[in-house]
C-alpha cells in the first residue's frame, strides 16, 4: 500500500464553525490511543480549545496543535478555527500542512458554508479531502449533499463510501474500494458484515462512478474499465493516493466524531493517502533542511515559542538557524498537545514543534538549518482587519505594560495590529471583526493583567467652507519690558475637494517683515487644526494680504498668534460645513443573501455602485457600495447574521462627502458635549 514511511505528516482540520473539527480531533486522538478518554468541547474536557476564551465560547478562538501515532506513523493535527475572525491565526499552519481535511455538516442546505474553504484550498494548491461529520444526525442523502457541493469544487468529489441505513438512521457504510460493509459500534471499531443483497446494485453503481472518476486521470484504469476488467486493489488505492496528492480528486468519507463512527477508516485513509513532507516542501517552495515558522506563542511557563514545521532533516536543540534577520541558535524544543507543552530532544522531519530563544523569527519566516534557507517558503496572504477598538490603560502608569501586551498579542495573531491614530491620538487595536477584537481584549486582561478601557473608534470627520471671507487679526499685549504685537489681514477661500491647505502671501511694502511670514502661516495651520465645528479644516486657501508690525514688540510668537486669530474668525464667517469619510466597500456574499445585504447597506446610508457574480464561484455575488465610514461599525456582524456567517467585506477610504445638515448638527452637538464632559 502507498503512503507508509513518509515521515511525520500534518493534517489540517478546516471548515465552517460548528462542523465539529475539534470534536473530530478528539475522536482521532482517542481512536489512536493518544488519550485514554474522549473529551467533549461542550463539557470543556477536550484537548483542543483549552484556552479560557475558547472554553467560554464553546468553540475555537485560536490554532490548536495535537499529535498522535497510528500503526507506526506519526501525525500532527492542525485544528483551524472556523470563524473568519480567528482564521488568520492558523493561516500559515494550514498552508504548510500535507493535507487539509474539510469537515462538513451532512445537511445539504448547509453546503454553501464550505465553499469559501474549498476555494481557498484550491487557490493554495493544498490537497484536501472531505469528512462528512454527524452522519448519525443526517436526514438527507449523501448523494444530495455531494450534488449540492459539486459546483463548489473544481476537482471531482469522489465518494469512497455509501451509507447503510436502518430507516432514517445511518448505521454503517460500504467501503467502495474494498467492497466491504461495516456496522458502527459506539466507541469501538466498526464491525465487518456481509453486504446486504438490497445494497448490491447501489454499491456496484457507486463503485463504478468512483472508478470512472479516477480513470479520468489514468489511462490504464480507463482501458481496464472499457474492457470490463476488474482493476486490482493496488491500482485503485494507488490512483486514490496519487490523484488526491495532485489535487485532481477530493475523496469523501463520513462518520460521527462524537460517537467514533468511521474514525478508524478515516485514519487508514490519512495514513495511505496523505502526501509526504517532501511533497509539501516542494509545493510551498522549500529546498533542503529548514524550518517554516507557523506562528508565535507566548506562554506563561515556557515563554516565547516559534511554532515551526521541520523540513528536510531532523532538528535538534542548539541547531544553527539562518533566518531573514540573521543567524540564531535554536533553544529548547517543545512538543505541543493542545494547551500543554513537553520538552523533546529533537524534532523529526515533518514534525511541528515550539522553538525557544529565537526572538528574531516571526510567523511566516523561513529559516535554514545549518545553512542558508533555500527557496521562498510560504507566501503571506494580506489580512483584512476591518474593525478597530480604541483602547487605553486605566492608569497612566500602565501604558508601557499595555504597549508590551499589545505587541505580544499582535505577534501571536496576524489578524491583529495596533498603533496610534495621528488625528485622534487614540491607541487603536485593529482586528477582523468585533468578535475577534472582543476575544483579544479578554486575552489582554486575563493574560497580561492590564486594566484597560475600550471604546468605539472615532470617525475622522473634517470640515470645510462654502465661501470666501476676509478677517483682520491683531495680537497686542503689554506686560512690562518688551510687549507683543502682531497685526495681519487674511483672506480665505474654498479649494476643490482633495486640494488640502494652501498658504500664499501678497504683502507689499514690508507691512509684515519676511522673517515673520512663516509664523503667520504656522498660525493659520494652528487655526485649521480645529475649525469652528470642532474638526480639522481641509481644502482651504489662506492669503496674507496686509499687516502691521512694531519695531520692538513684534515677534514670531506675536505674528503666529495674530495669524491664528485671523484665520479662526474668518473660518467662522465662511459658512463652514461638515465632511465625513466615505469608504468604497466590496461585499462578498452568497447570492441567496444579496437582497438582504443590499437592504442592510441602504439602511446604513449606503449607495449601491453595482453587483456582479463572483467569477468561478457557485452563486456568489460581489456587491460594490459607497458607505460612510461611520456606518462600518458593526457591519461585519450584520452581514454574517444575514448570510449564515458567510458574507464579508473589504473597505478602503475613497473620498470626503458633505454630511446632511440635521445629521451634521447632531454630530457637532455630540462632539461638543463630549468635549465638555472631558473638561469636567
Amino acid at each position: 500500500m502507498t503512503g507508509i514511511g513518509k515521515g511525520i505528516r500534518a493534517i489540517a482540520l478546516v471548515g465552517s464553525t460548528g462542523a465539529g473539527k475539534t470534536s473530530l480531533a478528539e475522536s482521532l486522538l482517542f481512536a489512536a490511543g493518544a488519550i485514554d478518554r474522549q473529551g467533549a468541547v461542550a463539557a470543556g474536557t477536550s484537548v483542543g480549545d483549552a484556552s479560557a476564551e475558547a472554553r467560554s465560547r464553546g468553540g475555537s478562538t485560536e490554532l490548536n496543535l495535537m499529535h498522535f501515532d497510528w500503526q507506526g506513523d506519526r501525525f500532527v493535527l492542525i485544528d483551524a478555527p472556523g470563524s473568519a475572525g480567528f482564521a488568520p491565526d492558523a493561516a500559515h499552519a494550514v498552508a504548510a500542512a500535507d493535507l487539509a481535511l474539510v469537515v462538513v455538516d451532512p445537511d445539504p442546505a448547509r453546503a454553501p458554508l464550505v465553499e469559501p474553504t474549498l476555494r481557498r484550498l484550491e487557490a493554495m494548491g493544498l490537497p484536501h479531502a472531505l469528512f462528512v461529520n454527524k452522519i448519525d444526525q443526517a436526514r438527507g442523502s449523501i448523494a444530495d449533499l455531494l450534488e449540492a457541493l459539486k459546483p463548489m469544487s473544481a476537482a471531482a468529489l469522489v465518494a469512497r463510501q455509501i451509507p447503510i441505513r436502518d430507516g432514517d438512521h445511518v448505521t454503517g457504510f460500504v467501503d467502495l474500494a474494498l467492497e466491504r460493509a461495516f456496522h458502527y459500534r459506539a466507541g469501538k471499531p466498526s464491525e465487518q458484515v456481509p453486504i446486504d443483497d438490497s445494497l448490491r446494485a447501489e454499491e456496484a453503481a457507486a463503485r463504478t462512478v468512483m472508478l470512472e472518476q479516477l480513470a479520468d486521470h489514468d489511462d490504464t484504469l480507463l482501458e481496464q474499465l472499457l474492457s470490463d476488467e476488474m482493476p486490482g486493489l493496488d491500482l485503485v488505492f494507488g490512483d486514490l493516493a496519487s490523484e488526491t496528492k495532485s489535487g485532481l480528486v477530493v475523496p469523501v468519507l463520513f462518520g460521527s466524531a462524537q460517537n467514533g463512527h468511521g474514525i478508524r477508516r478515516l485514519l487508514k485513509m490519512l495514513r495511505h493517502d496523505t502526501p509526504s513532507p517532501a511533497d509539501t516542501a516542494a509545493r510551498i517552495g522549500i529546498e533542503g533542511p529548514a524550518v517554516q515558522v507557523l506562528k508565535i506563542s507566548h506562554g506563561s511557563t515556557v515563554g516565547r515559542l516559534a511554532i515551526a514545521r521541520v523540513f528536510g532533516a531532523p532538528l535538534g536543540e542548539g541547531a544553527e538557524l539562518s533566518g531573514p534577520d540573521g543567524p540564531a541558535r535554536a533553544g529548547a524544543l517543545f512538543a505541543v498537545q493542545g494547551g500543554a507543552t513537553v520538552k523533546v530532544a529533537r524534532a523529526e522531519t515533518g514534525d511541528v514543534v515550539g522553538i525557544a530563544k529565537v526572538d528574531g523569527l516571526r510567523a511566516g519566516d523561513l529559516a535554514g538549518v545549518n545553512g542558508k534557507a533555500k527557496g521562498t517558503g510560504l507566501a503571506g496572504e494580506p489580512v483584512v482587519a476591518n474593525c478597530a477598538f480604541a483602547v487605553a490603560a486605566e492608569n497612566q502608569k500602565d501604558e508601557v505594560r499595555l504597549s508590551t501586551a499589545l505587541n505580544r498579542l499582535a505577534e501571536e495573531d496576524p489578524g491583529l495590529r495596533w498603533g496610534q491614530d495621528e488625528e485622534s491620538h487614540e491607541t487603536l487595536l485593529h482586528g477582523i471583526n468585533d468578535e475577534h477584537l472582543a476575544v483579544a481584549i479578554e486575552r489582554l486582561r486575563r493574560r497580561y493583567g492590564v486594566p484597560v478601557t475600550v471604546g468605539r473608534r472615532g470617525v475622522a470627520y473634517k470640515e470645510s467652507i462654502r465661501k470666501p471671507a476676509s478677517q483682520r487679526g491683531r495680537h497686542k499685549k503689554q506686560s512690562g519690558g518688551h510687549g507683543q504685537f502682531g497685526d495681519v489681514t487674511v483672506e480665505i477661500r474654498p479649494l476643490e475637494r482633495g486640494e488640502g491647505f494652501r498658504f500664499e502671501d501678497r504683502i507689499t511694502g514690508g507691512a509684515v517683515p519676511k522673517q515673520w511670514i512663516p509664523a503667520v502661516e504656522q498660525g493659520a495651520r494652528d487655526a485649521i487644526a480645529k475649525g469652528p465645528l470642532g474638526f480639522p479644516v481641509v481644502d482651504v486657501a489662506v492669503t496674507l494680504v496686509d499687516g502691521a508690525f512694531h519695531s520692538v514688540d513684534s515677534s514670531e510668537l506675536a505674528f503666529r498668534t495674530a495669524g491664528r486669530l485671523a484665520v479662526a474668525e474668518a473660518l467662522a464667517a465662511a459658512a463652514p460645513y461638515l465632511l465625513e469619510p466615505m469608504a468604497h466597500v466590496t461585499i462578498q456574499t452568497p447570492g441567496s443573501a444579496t437582497s438582504r445585504v443590499s437592504s442592510a447597506v441602504a439602511s446604513r446610508r449606503g449607495q449601491m455602485l453595482g453587483m456582479t457574480p463572483q467569477d468561478g464561484w457557485s452563486r456568489w455575488d460581489l456587491v460594490e457600495v459607497m458607505l460612510p465610514e461611520a456606518e462600518l461599525h458593526g457591519l461585519e456582524g450584520e452581514l454574517r447574521s444575514l448570510s449564515q456567517g458567510l458574507a464579508c467585506y473589504q473597505a478602503r477610504f475613497d473620498h470626503l462627502a458633505e454630511v446632511a445638515a440635521k445629521l451634521a448638527q447632531d454630530i457637532v452637538q455630540r462632539r461638543g458635549e463630549a468635549g465638555a464632559k472631558g473638561k469636567g
